[in-house]
């Protein structure tokens, strides 16, 4: 079980460095003038998303599962496992609204500034904050 669970926080760790990344690249792309930098901002943005924040939001989410069956019955009855599954739902919406704006640039689409992915930026940082407390502190 502790091999999982370290796979599990191993790959929480890849993702969220992924989620934190991808909308300061987002900030940087919409800034750029030139089409070169566009152009190499749409290649990174893919290649994190697809080689990085996908696969470790798969392996996150696969992981967390099975740390789940080792315990279901105490793990139906943990107030502090469901608001932690809240935040991962909403943590998955989120990663897939970036998948969006990922489509979006390279399409040439994007309306928003970059006023507004700073801001985006800062999102997953609440997630982290909640799931983390959730599960090292059990609040409840």
């Amino acid at each position: 079980m502790l091999w999982i669970k370290a796979f599990h926080l191993i790959s929480m760790v890849c993702w969220f460095a992924a989620l934190f990344y991808l909308p300061r690249l987002f900030v940087y792309h919409v800034d750029a003038t030139d089409a070169l930098s566009k152009d190499r901002f749409c290649i990174m943005e893919r290649r994190l998303y697809r080689g990085i924040a996908l696969p470790s939001m798969i392996a996150t989410i696969v992981f967390g599962v099975w740390l789940i069956t080792f315990n279901p019955d105490y793990y139906k009855s943990a107030a502090w496992l469901h608001a932690k599954l809240t935040f991962v739902v909403l943590l998955i919406g989120y990663h897939h609204i970036c998948g969006a704006y990922v489509k979006k640039f390279a399409a040439g689409t994007v309306t928003k500034s970059g006023r507004y992915f700073r801001i985006f930026n800062e999102l997953p940082v609440f997630a982290l904050v909640a799931i983390i407390i959730l599960a090292v502190v059990k609040p409840f």
